[in-house]
């Protein structure tokens, strides 16, 4: 197995990682690891090899500086790629956060799930906070009634939408889903041969939607593994988390990217009217009930000014901006 760590700004958080890897490397032998430092542009690649050199984990881990930052997907390609391209490639790629703290059995449970079941292509593990509390980490693929029920934030129409939830809530057991976060999120090999590389059109955000919708589509199915739990602190890899801070526009153009791409014009149109439909409800409810506003500040102007009814109908690179 391959376990590809992408770095960028965030090499504390990498170290720590790679700590807690170092205790289960040996649970699925011949586990290797490469992090690349995603231009950073400081001294962290330093830093982390440092901490490779320091620790002993030259044996399983090695590092890919790079002058620029590719973004999510195109630093994953960096190290996925030429391991591909040799004559033993990996029989399993894990992309895994540098956000992420690896708990006992974590990599053994996803790669036994793997070896039983040939048929499935991708699975994810339980994503959880340091104290144990589980997160949403298993999906349903995004709609406009999804993208309704998500921005509109009423239980009534909750109720009636449930089956285009996009986050349910969380289960026990161990099941199909449409999509599974990419913060520890396991790929078999021969869905990359029949998949590609992940899209560096998104830079990041909407890459593993689109990277299990994908695989979906050749036949290669997704499911989550709860028996693999990996702690996920939200946000510290790309400053989005669960706090009310302004949504950054590459979200929201891979959120386009998205639905242009893979569904067409018609329906990224009609998930647009979804989303800027519930966002609209909500600010009337919350104009007229008084209650607390906990969404992303201009979160309504910002979805209309990255619609395609703005941006166009194109399908376009997401270009990195503040």
């Amino acid at each position: 197995m391959l376990v590809a760590i992408v770095n960028y700004r965030v090499a504390d958080l990498v170290i720590d990682c790679l700590r807690s890897v170092a205790r289960e490397i040996s649970s699925v032998p011949g586990t290797q690891v490469v992090v690349c430092e995603n231009g950073t542009g400081d001294d962290s690649a330093t830093r982390i090899q440092q901490a490779i050199t320091d620790n002993g984990w030259g044996d399983w881990c090695s590092l890919i500086p790079l002058a620029v930052n590719l973004g999510f997907t195109g630093g994953n390609n960096v190290i996925i790629k030429p391991a591909m391209s040799r004559s033993d490639p990996p029989e399993y790629v894990l992309l895994l956060n540098p956000d992420t703290i690896v708990r006992p059995n974590a990599f053994k449970a996803l790669v036994d799930f793997m070896d039983r079941n040939p048929k499935v292509g991708i699975a994810g593990s339980r994503l959880e906070d340091p104290d144990g509390t589980p997160q949403r980490s298993a999906f349903r693929f995004h709609s406009p009634f999804g993208e309704f029920e998500a921005n509109l934030k009423l239980g009534l129409v909750s109720r009636l939408l449930a089956r285009w939830v996009v986050a349910p809530p969380v289960r026990d057991d161990t099941f199909e889903t449409d999509w599974v976060s990419g913060a520890s999120m396991i790929i078999r090999r021969q869905v990359i041969e029949t998949t590609g590389l992940l899209d560096e059109g998104y830079f990041t955000y909407f890459d593993d939607i689109d990277y299990c919708f994908n695989a979906r589509r050749k036949g290669w199915p997704t499911w989550y593994v709860p028996a693999s739990r990996v702690v996920h602190l939200v946000g510290q890899s790309t400053g989005v988390n669960a706090h009310a801070k302004r949504i950054p526009p590459y979200l929201l153009e891979a959120r386009r990217r998205y639905f242009l791409k893979n569904h067409g014009p018609l329906y990224a149109a009609l998930a647009d009217i979804g989303m800027i439909a519930g966002l609209s409800l909500w600010r009337l409810r919350v104009l007229l009930t008084g209650r607390e506003d906990k969404s992303p500040p201009h979160l309504l102007a910002d979805s209309l000014r990255h619609s395609v009814f703005s941006k166009g109908f194109m399908v376009s690179d997401v270009k990195l901006r503040p």
